[in-house]
């Protein structure tokens, strides 16, 4: 049994104990007055850092409690080593190599950092040239501050400024997805990468500067070239996920890991080129009459056969599917547990071990939606939206998904122009960073006869409605759909962008289960509406679907499920049909 990170708010959030007060008044946004922001570290008395020892098959990892972390742990046990987690300063610099997977936003991770004294044996242990390998804010923290929530000190070891992407030259925020590196300097963990696509998922970046050359072993460009790993010494860190970028990825850990093996340098391969876009498999998840998590699909929201029986429709187990989508090239996966569980407490929910037992052999981006809210079990435990969303991602999700919940903050936000602060998609993006949360939008079409008969959006159909109307405005819905709401969906995609979303799932409640193709009239109002990523949903049939809605909308990616599941369309053949019609898509 792995031991538990050291205590942190982060890690009291997860132990299902009430929030210390603690955590509501940490100051997110105060400086740090270190000079040159990293002292050095004092050891204590008769302590000695021991030498690296190249048979200690442990990598120690340093989490702090926020994010998924569990997908870095599982790839290093996949390469075959073992993890001593950091529990107190000395155990970094005890450390034989060392991995900081930093997940969330940089003012709480330093803050978790400075109060626990990590901060001071961080910097002490790179100085010293020891093995490190940072993983997305594991980079941004070495830097010298950060904009985010701030200015905020970080540790001062790279010079430079972490600062948001601009979104206003068009290009969405967060930079969500796979992209390509162009390699500047010669570092070992880079060499099997090649030009091949590896994932991204950020708001902030920090970027190359004469001060900070010799520094940086590659960059990315996303409407400017940002940092996307450093290299000196024996300390390297990367702005992407290896944990999360499949073979390409693992090849980065392994060579970090094991930098005197015998590993052969693979040739350069493959031919990317920008940012891909995603093509997503999502699996809707339930119990059917028998009690068995399995994975369904519906027709408009129905997921029940019809026949005499009609039972729940069984199209197959959720770990196993998942793992085949993996090996068949899908860039995400996503869960959407359509059940709920609404009377468990967070430790019994079969969702849990659904994203744990998928995390150990899926190298990919995990999504997970469905009860993701404030509630109270039978026993009279109260439960945050929070703490929800933090097992979840302990459990293996990169990214939480949130439905109902989202409408009904939206619904406030517009109504008094305040942000409380207090909705779960508040709370979660304030700690996790808003490239962690995905909001789901059901809406379905209602259709006038002039484009001034709604309060709500309108826009010009298509296809004319059954009695001939030209306009449609798309109501929101709560309750998978079975719940129409004074709210468009216009509306709702602002709105949910004000309060800190990171990503919108555009489901569409009329095209669900009909394979006749996406809305692309609804598509094209939210992406156009919208400078976050848009994931479009609800309709695929043909993989000349998943092209029309790239060419004719700015959707960053392609969501389908029902024609995966059933094999009518493979994903490799729509990646395929995607590289032949001219869009960039990982291979």
């Amino acid at each position: 049994m792995e031991a538990p990170p050291f205590t942190s708010p982060y890690s009291q959030l997860l132990s299902k104990r009430p929030l210390p007060s603690s955590f509501s008044s940490l100051n997110f946004t105060r400086k740090i007055s270190y000079k040159n922001n990293c002292p050095k570290f004092k050891p204590l008395p008769n302590f000695t850092i021991r030498a690296s020892s190249t048979t200690d098959n442990v990598v120690t990892l340093l989490d702090y409690g926020a994010g998924n972390v569990r997908s870095v742990r599982n790839a290093i046990r996949h390469l075959g080593y073992d993890i001593k987690d950091v529990q107190t300063p000395e155990d970094i610099l005890n450390a034989n190599r060392l991995i900081f997977p930093g997940v969330g936003a940089f003012a709480a991770a330093m803050d978790v950092l400075n109060k626990s004294g990590m901060a001071e044996a961080l910097c002490t242990y790179i100085e010293n040239d020891r093995p490190f390998l940072g993983i997305c804010l594991g980079l941004q923290l070495l830097f010298d501050s950060s904009d985010e929530n701030g200015p905020v000190n970080g540790l001062g070891l790279i010079p430079g400024v972490v600062g948001r992407f601009d979104s206003s030259n068009g290009f969405r925020v967060p930079h969500i997805g796979w992209n390509v590196l162009q390699i500047t300097k010669d570092s070992d963990i880079l060499d099997e990468i090649g030009i091949r696509h590896v994932y991204f998922v950020h708001s902030y970046r920090a970027m190359p500067s004469n001060e900070n050359r010799e520094w940086v072993s590659s960059t990315c460009n996303y409407g400017d070239n940002f940092i996307a790993s450093v290299s000196r010494g024996n300390v390297h860190a990367v702005q992407f996920h290896p944990e999360k970028s499949g073979d390409v990825g693992l090849s980065v850990l392994r060579r970090f890991l094991y930098p005197k093996s015998s590993v052969i340098k693979k040739p350069t391969e493959g031919k990317a080129l920008k940012l891909a876009k995603r093509v997503i498999a999502c699996l809707d998840v339930r119990t059917n009459d028998k009690g068995d998590l399995v994975v369904t699909k519906g027709d408009q929201y129905d997921v029940r056969e019809s026949t005499e029986e009609n039972e729940v429709r069984n199209l197959g187990k959720p770990v196993e599917l998942a793992g085949q989508y993996y090996k068949d090239g899908a860039d995400e996966v996503s869960f959407l547990n359509i059940t709920g569980f609404r009377d468990f407490p967070v430790g019994d929910l079969p969702m849990l071990q659904v994203l744990r037992y998928t995390s150990e052999n899926v190298f990919v981006p995990l999504t997970v939606g469905g009860g993701i809210r404030d509630f109270t079990d039978a026993n009279g435990r109260h439960y945050s939206s929070l703490e929800v969303a933090s097992e979840y991602f302990r459990s293996g999700a990169d990214k939480i998904s949130i439905g109902s919940d989202a409408v009904y903050a939206a619904e406030e936000y517009i109504k008094t122009g305040v942000k409380s602060g207090k909705s779960s998609l508040e709370q979660i993006s304030r700690i996790y960073g808003n490239q962690a949360v995905v909001i789901s939008i059901d809406p379905r079409r209602v259709y006038l006869n002039s484009a001034n008969d709604a309060e709500f959006k309108t826009i010009k159909v298509t296809n004319p409605g059954p009695n001939g109307e030209e306009y449609a405005w798309y109501q929101c819905t709560v309750n998978g759909g079975r719940e129409g709401r004074p709210l468009g969906a216009y509306e709702l995609a602002k709105a949910v962008e004000e309060l800190g979303a990171g990503e919108i799932l555009l489901n569409c409640i009329d095209c669900d289960g009909q394979g006749n193709g996406y809305d692309i009239d609804l598509i094209k109002l939210i992406s156009d509406a919208v400078s976050i990523p848009v994931i479009a949903s609800s309709g695929a049939g043909a993989v000349e679907h998943f092209s029309e809605v790239f060419k004719k909308t700015n959707a960053s990616a392609a969501l389908a499920a029902g024609i995966f599941h059933r094999k009518e369309v493979p994903i490799q053949s729509v990646k395929e049909h995607l590289l032949n019609e001219g869009i960039e898509v990982r291979i």
